[in-house]
């Protein structure tokens, strides 16, 4: 029953011209390999008409096809089933009618997660036949509503744990959240983090006010809301991660920092950087999320034009010299390092970082934390590693006189230097660096490469909808003569989005400015230009600035001019 019944459905997909035999044969093999239903494997299909395989899924299986739109998911079940199943089953409660539970699923093939449901619900699953995409939107939205009701009915006495300590600073994340007898507060931490790693934000912020508390994630480089817990468990939920960040629970008065790894699986954890502020209404908690997959992404991946990527592995590849990685917070500047320290990273080299803190520990590369209480600044740390026959030097970040002179001597001496400077634009960094104390022929001299960096939100290639701008307005945005002797298509954001992005956007790419110091510059600066002509001299030399990377990637319909505007206004 089960194979002919998979088999109907195929067979009224191609019947319909909605599955070709190319697609048929490769669903066939991937769950023959994989073990899957045939089911599960056409839904795993790029170009699937979902739509089409609910109504063949439901005329074959003899079941109803629901319009998931049309029912208020507040009134599903909760507390028969764990999030870890439903996820991996891809089912969802809907209706309780005495020892039966109605689910529904894109897939009713899948014997064996109604099985398992039965087994440990205790109740028969009736399935209900969905549209995938409504059932994901739709799971999602469970999902995350269940999150609030984990800190329903939260009593004092239910909070004992948060006074353990956790070994090896290890915190088992689905663990806990399937641990009956576990806080509850524990559960909604728990929850809230790997919620934070599957939407892919970069940071969390736990934030206590008068009145309410609330906690939002930055996904694509936005803060959105996501939960607001009882402002009374502001002290508990900051107590419980300082526990869990090996902090001074009893120290409510100064910030602190900390950190979290958090195992998600048997073979994977998550690093979180930690750190606490006191404000008026208690302590306010922000967790960075460290991703050590994005220092491993490669320079194919961030977005650089071919003219500045060759450029950036042309400095790479000198033996000696300074780049500069220049943003505001949270622009890419780590990753950019982090990218080529690995390029750089081989058995030949010896490859030393000076960081606040370590953010990705890289395998092959002697990583140091500052510690400016005990006397281990970036200068410190920098005059050790030229003790330790370094190849390759990384600092974290030129903050003073001191660190740019020990820095400018390291790239003069035969080491390759890599750091971070805070400033808009790449010409500006010379000029900081010459307002900073130091001398114009060191600037000229120590300094080969400059790269100034934004990330812009990428359009989601589901929803964008092409925008139309007169050519008069794109001309002062930007755009230039040449850029409309061909035909292109610009796309603005869909105002709701869809299912597959948050807002029309999905994913960031970064814009850069990649300037290399010629001889002209060079003059320059040793005439102590300012930041504008340093700006018009590099513009002749054919290096584009920020908003023209920007406009290059509107163009070729990767993110929206609107997105460009707000990223590069600063930089002009």
């Amino acid at each position: 029953m089960n194979s002919q019944s998979q088999g109907g459905i195929a067979a009224r997909l191609q019947a319909q011209g909605r599955l070709d035999e190319a697609t048929l044969a490769a669903a066939q093999r991937q769950a023959q390999q994989q073990g899957l239903s045939l089911g599960a494997a056409l839904l795993a299909q790029e170009g699937l008409d979902t739509p089409a395989f609910a109504e063949a899924a439901s005329e074959a299986f003899g079941l109803p096809l629901f319009d998931l739109a049309a029912f208020d998911l507040r009134h599903a079940p909760r507390g028969l089933l764990k999030e870890a199943f439903l996820r991996k089953h891809q089912l969802l409660p809907l209706l309780r009618r005495g020892a039966t539970l109605f689910v529904a699923t894109a897939d009713p093939s899948e014997h064996q997660g109604l099985a398992e449901g039965k087994f440990h619900s205790g109740l028969t699953l009736a399935p209900v036949v969905v549209e995938l995409r409504q059932l994901r939107r739709g799971l999602e939205t469970f999902l995350s509503e269940n999150s609030e009701a984990l800190l329903a009915g939260l009593e004092d006495d239910s909070l004992e744990m948060l006074g353990e300590d956790d070994s090896a600073a290890e915190v088992s994340a689905l663990d806990s959240a399937q641990n009956p007898e576990e806080a509850p507060v524990v559960r909604f931490i728990n929850k809230v983090l790997v919620d934070a790693i599957r939407s892919g934000a970069s940071d969390i912020h736990f934030e206590p006010y008068e009145h309410r508390y609330r906690v939002r994630f930055r996904t694509d480089g936005m803060l959105r809301e996501v939960a607001t817990p009882p402002a009374s468990l502001g002290q508990r939920l900051a107590a419980r991660l300082k526990v869990m960040s090996r902090m001074d629970i009893s120290e409510r008065r100064v910030p602190q920092d900390g950190r979290i790894k958090l195992k998600v699986s048997q073979d994977q954890a998550i690093d979180f950087r930690v750190n606490t502020l006191p404000t008026l209404y208690g302590e306010k908690v922000v967790l960075r999320i460290l991703d050590p997959s994005s220092a491993k992404l490669g320079i194919d991946a961030l977005g650089y034009e071919p003219e500045q990527k060759a450029l950036f592995l042309e400095a790479l590849a000198q033996p000696q010299g300074m780049i500069l990685v220049t943003g505001p917070t949270g622009s890419g500047k780590t990753v950019s390092l982090y990218t080529g320290l690995n390029i750089l990273n081989t058995a030949e080299r010896n490859i030393a970082t000076a960081e606040d803190p370590v953010e990705i520990n890289l395998e092959g590369i002697n990583q140091v934390n500052v510690n400016p209480r005990v006397g281990l600044d970036f200068a410190a740390a920098l005059r050790a590693f030229l003790r330790q026959d370094p190849d390759v030097v990384m600092v974290g970040e030129v903050r003073d006189l001191e660190t740019a002179e020990v820095a400018i001597k390291a790239a003069q001496t035969g080491h390759l230097v890599l750091s971070t400077l805070h400033t808009n634009s790449a010409p500006e960094t010379l000029t900081r660096l010459r307002n900073m104390g130091v001398p114009s022929f060191n600037v000229a001299t120590s300094v080969s490469l400059i790269i100034a960096q934004r990330l812009a939100r990428r359009l989601c290639n589901h929803c964008k909808v092409p925008h139309t701008v007169p050519q008069t307005a794109l001309l002062e945005l930007g755009f230039e003569a040449e850029d409309f002797q061909e035909p292109f298509t610009l796309y603005e954001a869909k105002d709701q989005g869809c299912e597959h992005c948050h807002q029309g956007y999905r994913g960031r790419v970064g814009l850069y400015e990649v300037v290399r110091i010629t001889p002209r510059l060079q003059a320059l600066i040793l005439e102590d230009g300012n930041a504008l002509a340093l700006a018009e001299a590099a513009r002749a030399e054919g290096f584009l600035n920020l908003r023209r990377a920007g406009v290059l990637k509107a163009k070729a319909g990767i993110t929206s001019l609107l997105e460009v505007s707000r990223v590069t206004a600063a930089s002009g």
